[in-house]
């Protein structure tokens, strides 16, 4: 890839300390393929555990807030009133890639080193925080940790199934040492009011900045979402070769009546300008009855709506329930909802946006500007009223996959923008 210059205002030195980072990180949590580092498990902990160690050695205050989530400083702004949050998550996909939220940690964590080394003090107090439980893939709830601080986690995501051993999300955070009384309370865990910003560093999960040929962008919002883990259609088994068509109640072909009906909304919104995106993940009938030869009784599949405009989501969830409804009466099959799952749409704040374009204008970086497709913490803290800002990394191959191809010289880019923007007396 081709960089912008100046590609990084960091060190050689420093780059060999990032690079070395993510492997270690990357080896000591690594599957069959890729990484797999489960929310709120021992495997989360022991990598916040490695990332205490190394802050530790660069001389960087360490705590730890009511969730468990790891806080990094310069012992002088330890104790600091108000403050700048910088970092982003450290769970995983399963078999997912080794960059997605550890990234933003890191850029965080080499600022404070960088800051500490150089004498330097921020324009405005920084912490970095280790998040814990940002991906839905473990028990179906997104942005747990986020959520968890601002008092957001409600009895059907606290009663979410661990997709391993079944057991309820509540039970997992206890087992790492959060007192749930204040979490199932719906107590906030702190004091909002404290944070100056919050700004998050992602590599993009997306193309447009390999297509584009960009190594750096500035987020403007974040997609929201709404979600079911597991949406069932319920038919009637029978045998494959004996029911004839006028007979038959087949929950298979039911269910791709309605993906055929959402799929053309989808293409009708798009087509009119509007934003939207739909995905069904996990769709599947029962392993233990399905055979070739069999009619299935039942099938399930998960269902995740995202737009940047909260009209769209309300409009499809309608146009969800209005289609059920259509394919229910013509093909004499039942749906059954599960519980949903929401997150509103988020915009980034307009300050921090101008401080993080301004940051990357001084260093030589086209100033690109760009929406998050894909959900982050970030949304959860700008929907509760903190200023928020993102800043995303170039990444090939997506994301959620252990083909992930951030290159470290697009991180140190990254962080470059990160450093410059926390050091702008202006942005303060």
């Amino acid at each position: 890839m081709n960089n912008i210059v100046p590609s990084s205002t960091f060190s050689q030195q420093d780059r060999d300390m990032v690079a070395g980072l993510f492997a270690e990180i990357g080896a000591q949590t690594a599957d069959t393929e890729g990484v797999s580092r489960p929310a709120y498990s021992g495997i989360e902990t022991a990598t916040i555990d490695y990332l205490v160690e190394f802050a530790r050695k660069h001389g960087l205050e360490v705590e730890f807030d009511a969730a468990c989530n790891a806080l990094f400083s310069l012992p002088e702004d330890t104790a600091a009133e108000k403050f700048v949050l910088v970092g982003s998550h450290a769970d995983s996909v399963p078999n997912g890639g080794n960059f997605d939220g550890l990234a933003g940690i890191l850029a965080g964590l080499i600022c404070l080193v960088r800051a500490k080394n150089e004498g330097r003090h921020f324009a405005r107090p920084v912490k970095v925080i280790a998040l814990r439980g940002e991906e839905s893939a473990w028990y179906g709830p997104c942005y747990i940790g986020s959520k968890a601080l601002f008092g957001l986690l409600g009895t059907t995501e606290l009663s979410a199934r661990h997709k391993g051993d079944d057991r309820p999300l509540a039970e997992h955070m206890a087992d790492i040492g959060i007192d749930m009384a204040p979490v199932k309370a719906g107590e906030k865990l702190f004091d909002p009011s404290r944070l100056l910003a919050y700004v998050e560093l992602h590599i993009e999960q997306g193309p447009l900045l390999v297509n584009k040929d960009l190594p750096v962008a500035n987020v403007s919002g974040i997609r929201g979402n709404f979600r079911h883990k597991a949406i069932t259609c319920i038919g009637e088994p029978g045998h494959s070769g004996a029911v004839p068509r006028a007979y038959r109640r087949d929950p298979v072909l039911a269910t791709a009546d309605l993906f055929t009906r959402l799929d053309d909304d989808w293409d009708t919104i798009l087509q009119k300008g509007d934003d939207l995106v739909l995905t069904s993940g996990v769709v599947g009938t029962d392993p233990q009855k399905h055979a070739i030869a069999r009619i299935p009784d039942s099938i399930s599949f998960s269902l995740d709506v995202r737009s940047q405009d909260a009209t769209t989501l309300d409009a499809m969830r309608d146009l969800l329930r209005a289609h059920m409804r259509i394919v229910e009466r013509n093909r004499k099959i039942r749906f059954e909802l599960d519980d949903e799952l929401s997150v509103a749409p988020a915009l980034c704040d307009g300050d921090v946006v101008a401080g993080i374009s301004s940051a990357m204008r001084r260093l030589g970086f086209e100033d690109y500007v760009m929406p998050s497709g894909a959900g982050h913490d970030a949304a959860v803290f700008a929907n509760n009223g903190v200023p928020t800002g993102m800043i995303f990394i170039r990444n090939r191959n997506g994301s959620h996959n252990p083909r992930e191809a951030m290159e470290i010289d697009d991180f140190m880019a990254a962080s470059s923008v990160l450093y410059e923007y926390l050091t702008d007396a202006e942005a303060a």
